[in-house]
């Protein structure tokens, strides 16, 4: 059954009177074939004017959706021969974190992707995606082993943001992640990380400081949630709404900003509506981005890499 969001109420309504039409038809032998085209012609154009005027709050919902496809699902559809590799070498393994060596269209590649999980089991061993210090320290390793044997590295992101409990901190939360994202700006091979979901904090850039970053049509990317933004500017989490246009989370905003590379368009009333297709898209456009980074040398990708970083927000401050 399709989850919908709150505005989309006047889609939903549509789309439930096609599917009791549907019904009716195959209970009664009716034929209303020119009904079910017109609701959905309808029902079409509705979706197509919600989501073409979109805010950033609501982008935010679609970035959340429950049905939007994870980190798994990506994992399953572009990376063949899929081999796990867990544990940080020091405390434990951290589900959150989803890693392993496959191939990527024939090339064999590292993958670090954070894990929500689909369901209340699912969620909870996964921790909801947010990570803990071993899974950070997990994907500096991994990162490590990938310049050793020459393999590009790719991630997925969706995450809320880094585990936020106290045996997280007591175990070192904001140096594993300075570490991570250390390692990420000193891989000696192409990195490429894409936003599927939400990107938040520096939970999500520990593992997204890439050559290239991708962000999905409806993710969103920024250092705080609108709700933690707004319970610490109003003390009030329900002006999230007003948070939300501020962050500039969106991906055409941090596009026109210069601090994402790519933004990958997503069908028509968000990923979760064609996961097929969603994923196929982001394929296409990680493979885009890395075929020209494999031409480069260790000093080059660094030296690029490192003028890519200083380069943001330059023209801004001045």
């Amino acid at each position: 059954m399709r989850h919908f969001l709150d505005f989309e109420k006047p889609v939903a309504e549509l789309e439930t009177k096609i599917e009791e039409l549907r019904k009716m038809s195959e209970a009664g032998g009716l034929n209303i074939a020119d009904e079910v085209s017109k609701l959905t012609e309808k029902a079409d154009r509705q979706l197509r004017t919600t989501y073409a005027k979109l805010t950033a709050w609501q982008k935010t919902q679609v970035a959340r959706h429950p049905q939007r496809p994870k980190a798994t699902d990506y994992i399953r559809a572009l990376i063949a021969d899929w081999t796990p590799l867990a544990g940080d070498r020091a405390f434990a393994e951290d589900a959150a974190i989803l890693s392993g060596i496959g191939r990527f269209r024939g090339r064999s590649v590292m993958v670090l992707a954070t894990e929500k999980g689909w369901d209340t089991e699912s969620r909870v061993a996964h921790n909801f995606g947010m990570v803990r210090p071993e899974g950070y320290r997990k994907a500096r390793r991994l990162m490590k082993l990938a310049g050793r044997f020459g393999l590009p590295i790719l991630t997925f992101v969706d995450t809320a943001g880094a585990f936020p409990g106290i045996d997280a901190e007591a175990r070192g939360q904001a140096e594993a992640i300075a570490r991570s994202i250390e390692a990420c700006v000193e891989a000696s091979v192409p990195m490429v990380a894409t936003i599927i979901g939400e990107g938040g904090s520096g939970g999500a850039i520990a593992i997204a400081a890439g050559d290239a970053v991708l962000m999905m049509e409806h993710s969103i990317y920024a250092l705080i949630s609108p709700e933690g933004c707004a319970a610490i500017l109003w003390k009030d989490a329900s002006n999230a709404t007003i948070a939300a246009e501020a962050l500039k989370l969106t991906a055409e905003d941090l596009k026109r900003l210069k601090l994402i590379d790519c933004v990958v368009p997503e069908p028509l009333g968000g990923a979760h509506r064609d996961p097929q297709a969603a994923i196929a898209a982001v394929g296409d456009a990680v493979q885009a981005a890395l075929t020209p980074l494999l031409a480069l040398d260790t000093a080059a990708l660094r030296a690029r890499r490192r003028e890519k970083y200083l380069e943001m927000g330059r023209e801004t401050i001045t």
